[in-house]
């Protein structure tokens, strides 16, 4: 089938390689020359495991091309995918004029009858006012009685794993009451459908907000771990015991309960606002959502809390290594980062940091560009090199299994603020480090372990 993709963004990129691969023909279009140019080269935008080598290939087979010219998109294509960003305005809202504008796009163009699939996550009735949009400019040129449809067909994509996840769908949402429409997209979807039918079709609204509804749900989750984490440590309780223990019940199941220093990313934040700000335009306080939200922002100041708490609110001149600024491993995606939280308020507070990520160095470099209190570090060794103590922010797994005697001798003092448990508290503290987790209390010692030890471990 011909395919025609407008963005060449997350999703947008990794949707159009990924319909490649199985042997559509697709075109990207964007309004970047450069970013067109750099993709036609082979130079990817953004870090994401399988996509570099998938958008090569399939480019150079000839399944995958990109361009700037929207009228041979529109030509090219028996579906248009809407895959553009969608930011948050002032007020929360998700922000739709790139999504319109791509709509009267298409609609300029349109010489036939259009599936025009909306990729991108957008408010409940963001499907009208598409379909209103079109309609305006075919009219306006003289074209009001070419057919067309508009289709929510969200993207349910995990940064890091969004190649694998768009390959293997575990469902496929499908919003629309046409037959047709069906048929054409199932057709579309059929070599991501074999093994079961993961096609589940139901009205435009319900499919825009079964997107928020998902992401909601999934930062919820995130938000109730972090509060139970915060109530262990008051209550001399271990946050990691209590998650096996709930985790066990299918019901609640080991995904998204793991606690830290809260979520970030283009999504949950962005999509938690938005659904809270439409919740407001029809009088209906969602109390559970800003709840959520809450937590998280809390969330998010907890390490450096404890930070402060532990150097006694003397940060002036302190030295920190911080090991990771994405906002999950498997990114170079630092929005909404907690890292980013935690360093602007040591910087505030007079101190200096010393910062690795695996990926996000090039991303830190762009945000902060020269920041006269942070240092880039091109090895998470370095980064550790006459610092006053080691912070954990993100979960990378070259992090999980570090040196800790050459970690000591880096430090001025043998201490770890971890913020993601990467470590067994009572390890840490037979290693002679100072040890601060997340919703842990002070574990059980062996006798043969000096009182001394015992008193170095804090949650």
């Amino acid at each position: 089938m011909n395919v025609t993709v407008f963005g060449t963004g997350y999703v947008g990129l990794v949707q159009g390689a990924v319909l490649a691969e199985v042997g559509h023909q697709v075109v990207c279009v964007d309004v970047d020359e450069l970013k067109v140019k750099q993709l036609e080269q082979g130079i990817i935008p953004i870090y994401e495991p399988g996509l570099t080598s998938m958008v090569k290939e399939n480019h150079a087979a000839g399944r995958l091309e990109f361009t700037t010219d929207a009228a041979r998109g529109v030509k090219h294509g028996q579906v248009q995918f809407i895959a553009v960003g969608t930011p948050p305005d002032e007020d929360g809202s998700a922000d739709l004029k790139y999504v319109l504008a791509v709509a009267a796009t298409i609609a300029e163009h349109m010489d036939r009858e259009q599936i025009i699939i909306n990729k991108s996550t957008v408010p409940v009735g963001s499907a009208d006012k598409v379909r209103a949009e079109v309609k305006k400019v075919l009219k306006e040129r003289g074209r009001h009685e070419i057919g067309f449809d508009v289709v929510s067909n969200p993207e349910f994509l995990k940064e890091g794993s969004a190649v694998a996840d768009c390959q293997r769908p575990d469902r496929i949402i499908i919003g629309t009451e046409c037959d047709d429409t069906i048929e054409v997209m199932r057709e579309l979807y059929a070599p991501f459908n074999r093994n079961r039918d993961k096609i589940i079709v139901m009205d435009v609204r319900s499919a825009e907000l079964t997107k928020y509804a998902a992401n909601c749900m999934l930062a919820t989750k995130i938000s109730f771990m972090n509060e139970m984490a915060n109530l262990a440590e008051r209550l001399g309780a271990d946050i990691e015991a209590v998650r096996l223990g709930i985790g066990a019940d299918p019901r609640i199941g080991y995904h998204f309960i793991y606690p830290g220093v809260g979520y970030g990313g283009s999504c949950f934040p962005k999509d938690l606002q938005a659904l809270i700000h439409a919740s407001d335009n029809i009088d209906f306080d969602a109390k559970l959502l800003k709840a959520v939200e809450s937590r998280n922002k809390e969330q998010k100041t907890t390490l450096f809390q404890k930070i402060s708490q532990h150097f006694n609110g003397q940060l002036e001149g302190k030295n920190f290594a911080i090991w990771g600024l994405s906002f999950k491993p498997n990114t170079d995606d630092m929005r909404d980062a907690p890292s980013r939280v935690l360093m602007e308020a040591l910087w505030t507070a007079g101190a200096k940091v010393q910062a690795y990520d695996p990926e996000a160095m090039e991303e830190a470099q762009r945000l902060y560009g020269s920041h006269e209190h942070l240092s880039l570090c091109g090895t998470k060794e370095a980064a550790l090199k006459n610092t006053n103590a080691l912070i954990i922010v993100t979960e990378w797994q070259n992090f999980r299994a570090p040196d800790f005697e050459f970690i000591k001798t880096q430090l001025s003092e043998p201490t770890i603020f971890d913020g993601r448990n990467l470590y067994e508290p009572r390890r840490m503290v037979a290693k002679g480090f100072t040890y601060y987790s997340v919703g842990r209390a002070n574990p059980v010692l062996p006798l043969s372990l000096s009182p001394s030890y015992a008193s170095t471990v804090i949650s």
